[in-house]
Parts: C-alpha cells; sequence; structure tokens
C-alpha cells in the first residue's frame, strides 16, 4: 500500500507537470511568434531550448521535492509506529506541503529560462514567468487533489484513534481549485494576452485564425474536466463509503464503520458517522441486555414511550409453572447441575410462551409467570394460555426429568410499571394471577401437571374448550367460592393408558390440603398435600 501510495504521488507529480508544461510551452510559443501554428514557429523558435530547459528543470524539481517531502511519512506508516500529534498534524499537511513544492519547482523553472535564453531581455522573460505562474497555479491545484487523494492510506492510519473532528481542508478549497484551474487561469491568461497585444509587448495576430486564443480554449476545457473529475472523485468516495455502511446499519449490522480519511467536512461526518453507529451499537446491545431483564415487549414500550410509572386494567390470561421439590433437587446435586436443570426449564418455558405470543413476566426462584395479553393485547388471550399450557407440559415432558404443577387462569387485572420513580418493574396484579399459582399448587397435589379455572375454559374458543376435562371442583385457598377444574384430556384422557385418569385426579382433589389459619399465620397440615 505504501509503495502504491509513494508511486500514485509520483506519478501524478509528472503527469501533470509534462501535461501542463506542454500546454503552458505552446502557448508561450503561440504567444511570441503572432499564433502561427507550425513546426517551425514553435519547435524551431529561438527559445525553445530555453523554454523547454526550464519546464523539463521544474518537472524534475517538484518530483524530487515533492518524493522527499512525502518520504518521511510513508516510512512512518510502513513501522507501524502509532501516530502522536506531530505526526497526524504532517499527514494532516501532505496536500499543502506538496502545493508550495509545485510553486518552488515552476519558480525554479523561471530561472532556468533566465539562464538557458539566448537573449533574455527583461520584457520576454517577464512574460515567460507570467506564463509560468498561471502554469504553476493550475499545476499547484490539480497536485493538490492529486496528493490528497494519495495520501488517503496514511490518513486512515493516522487518524484511527484520534479522528478528524474539524474541517482543515474543506470542500470550498476544492471548489476554488476548479474555478483556478477551469476558469480563472485561463480568463487571466486571455487578459494577459490581449493586454501584451495592446502594449506591443506581444506581436498580433499573422494569420486568419488566432491559434493562441483556440489552444487556450482547449487548455481550459481540458483542465476543467481534469480537475473536476479529481474533485468530484474526491466527494464521490467518501459519500460512496457512508453510503455502503448506511446500507449495513439499515440491515442492523452496527459494526458498521467507515474509514476516516478525508480532511474536509466529508471527514468529519466519516467520524461523526462512526461514532453514531457506536452509539447505536450500545444502545441496541443495552436493548437487547434490557429485553432479556424485561422481556421483548416491555423493552420495546419502554423505548417507545418512554420513563415512568403508569399501567392499566386488561383482561389477560396467565398461566404460572412452579418445579416440585426444586429445594430436593438442589441438595442432592452440584450447585451447577441444578442452575443448568434451572435454565433448560426455563428456556422451554420461554420459548413456548413466544411462540404463543405470550410474555414472561417473571423467572422467580424455581417458578415462571406468564401473561398472554399485556403488555401486547391479544383477541383471545384465555385461549393463548391454555393452548401455551397443553404445548408446555409435551415439551416439558419429552425434555427434563422433573415434577412440576402448572395453572392457567384468566381474567381483569391491572398491567403497568409498579415500584418506585428511581426503580421500578412491569408487573400484573390481580385475582387471575393468584387463582393461576393456586391451580399449579393444586395442580401438584392431584396428581396431574396442569390444571385451569372453569373462567379460562369458558372464555376460550370452543375448539381450544374440547381439549380440556372437568376433573372437579375446589375452594382454593384464599378464595371463599368454588372453583370449577379443568384438566388436558391429552393428560387425564385414556384410563389405563400412560395418562392419568379423570378418577385419580378427582381423587386427589379430594385429599386434604394444608389451609392457614387467619390468626397466627402458621401453616396447618388438614392431612397431606402441598400448599
Amino acid at each position: 500500500m505504501s509503495r502504491r501510495a509513494t508511486a500514485a504521488a509520483a506519478i501524478a507529480l509528472i503527469g501533470t507537470n509534462c501535461a501542463i508544461g506542454i500546454e503552458t510551452f505552446l502557448l508561450v510559443q503561440l504567444a511570441y511568434n503572432g499564433s502561427q501554428l507550425t513546426l517551425e514557429t514553435t519547435v524551431g523558435a529561438p527559445n525553445f531550448p530555453a523554454v523547454v530547459t526550464g519546464i523539463i528543470v521544474g518537472t524534475l524539481t517538484n518530483m524530487l521535492v515533492g518524493v522527499a517531502l512525502i518520504k518521511p511519512q510513508v516510512d512512518w506508516f510502513v513501522s507501524g509506529v502509532a501516530a502522536d500529534q506531530s505526526r497526524r498534524s504532517a499527514i494532516r499537511h501532505i496536500p499543502r506541503n506538496q502545493v508550495f513544492a509545485t510553486l518552488a519547482a515552476w519558480a525554479t523553472a523561471v530561472g532556468s529560462y533566465a539562464v538557458a535564453a539566448d537573449d533574455p531581455t527583461s520584457m520576454r522573460t517577464a512574460g515567460v514567468a507570467f506564463a509560468f505562474l498561471l502554469a504553476a497555479i493550475s499545476s499547484s491545484c490539480i497536485t493538490y487533489l492529486f496528493a490528497e487523494r494519495a495520501a488517503r492510506p496514511l490518513a486512515v492510519v493516522a487518524y484511527r484513534e484520534f479522528p478528524a473532528r474539524h474541517v482543515f481542508h474543506g470542500v470550498q478549497t476544492r471548489m476554488v481549485a476548479v474555478w483556478l484551474v477551469s476558469s480563472a487561469v485561463p480568463m487571466v491568461g486571455l487578459l494577459l494576452l490581449n493586454l501584451g497585444r495592446w502594449l506591443d509587448i506581444l506581436p498580433p495576430v499573422s494569420g486568419p485564425v488566432d491559434w493562441t486564443i483556440v489552444v487556450l480554449a482547449v487548455v481550459a476545457l481540458v483542465s476543467g474536466v481534469r480537475v473536476i473529475t479529481l474533485v468530484g472523485r474526491s466527494i464521490a468516495d467518501p459519500l460512496r463509503d457512508l453510503h455502503r455502511a448506511v446500507e449495513r446499519v439499515d440491515n442492523t449490522d452496527y459494526t458498521a464503520r467507515v474509514p476516516v480519511y478525508d480532511s474536509s467536512e466529508l471527514g468529519v461526518l466519516q467520524h461523526g458517522f462512526n461514532t453514531m453507529v457506536a452509539g447505536l451499537e450500545e444502545r441496541e446491545r443495552m436493548r437487547r441486555l434490557f429485553a432479556r431483564h424485561v422481556g421483548d415487549t416491555v423493552a420495546a414500550q419502554a423505548l417507545e414511550h418512554g420513563d415512568g410509572m403508569r399501567g392499566a386494567n386488561t383482561t389477560v390470561g396467565v398461566l404460572f409453572v412452579d418445579i416440585i421439590d426444586s429445594t430436593g433437587i438442589a441438595a442432592r446435586q452440584d450447585p451447577q447441575a441444578t442452575a443448568q436443570l434451572l435454565n433448560d426449564f426455563f428456556t422451554i418455558v420461554a420459548d413456548v410462551v413466544d411462540d404463543h405470543r405470550g410474555f414472561v413476566n417473571k423467572f422467580e426462584g424455581d417458578s415462571a409467570l406468564a401473561i398472554f395479553g399485556a403488555p401486547v393485547a391479544l383477541d383471545d388471550p384465555a385461549t393463548a394460555a391454555l393452548s401455551a399450557a397443553r404445548d408446555l407440559a409435551t415439551r416439558l415432558t419429552a425434555a427434563l426429568d422433573i415434577g412440576w404443577g402448572m395453572g392457567v387462569s384468566c381474567g381483569t387485572v391491572f398491567a403497568g410499571n409498579i415500584g418506585a420513580e428511581t426503580r421500578y418493574e412491569y408487573t400484573v396484579i390481580g385475582d387471575a394471577v393468584n387463582e393461576s399459582a393456586r391451580l399449579s399448587d393444586l395442580a401438584k397435589q392431584s396428581g396431574t401437571s396442569v390444571m385451569a379455572s372453569g373462567t379460562a375454559i369458558d372464555r376460550a374458543t370452543p375448539d381450544e374448550g374440547s381439549q380440556w376435562v372437568a376433573v372437579g371442583t375446589r375452594t382454593l385457598r384464599g378464595r371463599a367460592e368454588v372453583t370449577e377444574v379443568f384438566a388436558p384430556i391429552s393428560v387425564v384422557g385414556r384410563r389405563g393408558a400412560a395418562g392419568i385418569s379423570v378418577g385419580a385426579v378427582v381423587a386427589g382433589l379430594l385429599r386434604p390440603a394444608r389451609r392457614l389459619t387467619g390468626q397466627t399465620g402458621r401453616f396447618v397440615d388438614d392431612g397431606g398435600g402441598t400448599p
């Protein structure tokens, strides 16, 4: 890369100065021979060797000085040493230094012409000096653009840790270069040509065609195309890089970055884009972390509506699932194995709930609470909760060798943010939540794994309701009214099969349960069962 950068700079300097030198040579010869475009009056003119000598010396000087100025920066680039402030400043000033080298080279060209000319009169030397000055301005502008482009690999490395935050070589400077090369220099040359003829410094036109004007017009056209192409590419390249990076970000690739190599407003834009995408990447990382703690739907609502405690009453389906004898399991095996078991259990719960468009509100200890219908409303939350319970029972039975109890309920709850202004969480509060937890306890007592309330069955679709069978009634702990209890047919369906019969479930329901005395707060065992 460094060799290419050096070669590109050298070729640009030589090519630019050769082209401008040929153009300047023709214009000088035509201006002093009466605009006669012939071999005899150009190459055969007395001042031909002096003009050519001046152009050759200027071109060689420009090349040598230009390469000498850029070589220390290329050597640094190859060394791999981190850039300090002085190095970054030197890299930033490469285009400016190359311009100074070009101006110095054309000044040397004027001196070489004066030395090599046979009869260096002051007026002729002044005329050649003015021509070379215009050539130097045009050459400097193009050299600036070439140097800025050739130094981009060096700028990428130099600005990596400390990208440009301010404009050093603005887009306006490039536009001034376009104006100078394509308009100002040709027009000033035209004015000087006519002024010289009016003052009899230059001979009048001797033929029907003023070839000096024609060549000057061609030079203006060619130089304009050349400089506009360079400026266009210097602006289009960063924008093209930005466009590709924006497409990657649009496809949620937040690792997209653009190299910062431009010292104009575009370089500041490159740095700003990288900073913006880094912020988006951090925001996405925080969003994913936030979503893992509170759920995707709650995270999306928080990002959309902002902070604050808010909520509303809504009808939801509630699913509560709890592992049987988790304390005993933890006592019998390594803590790491227990943690892995819980992770597998909660992973299955989260996947099934997500498949049925629910929301896992809490993972707490060895239990999980899932809500269907909040924070995202569902047309039929009861059906979603019941079908999720059946699927979850199938998945847990196939994947894990543990027992559990699952309760499903449906009703109106408060769903929203609860807590203090400095810290709150999304939760649901209502009788349906308590009922699902009691049904989960009942499912563990009865010998089956899943229980649902009659309210949930009544509010579900007929197709879903047909998948459940009534197994009796029970007054749940903490409630005065009787609750009709249902279980999935797939669990209690066929007597004698692998599943549990309806009779066994009913018998389990009729077993005495522990009750909590209201005065003392003690658990009283009425003959077996779990609380």
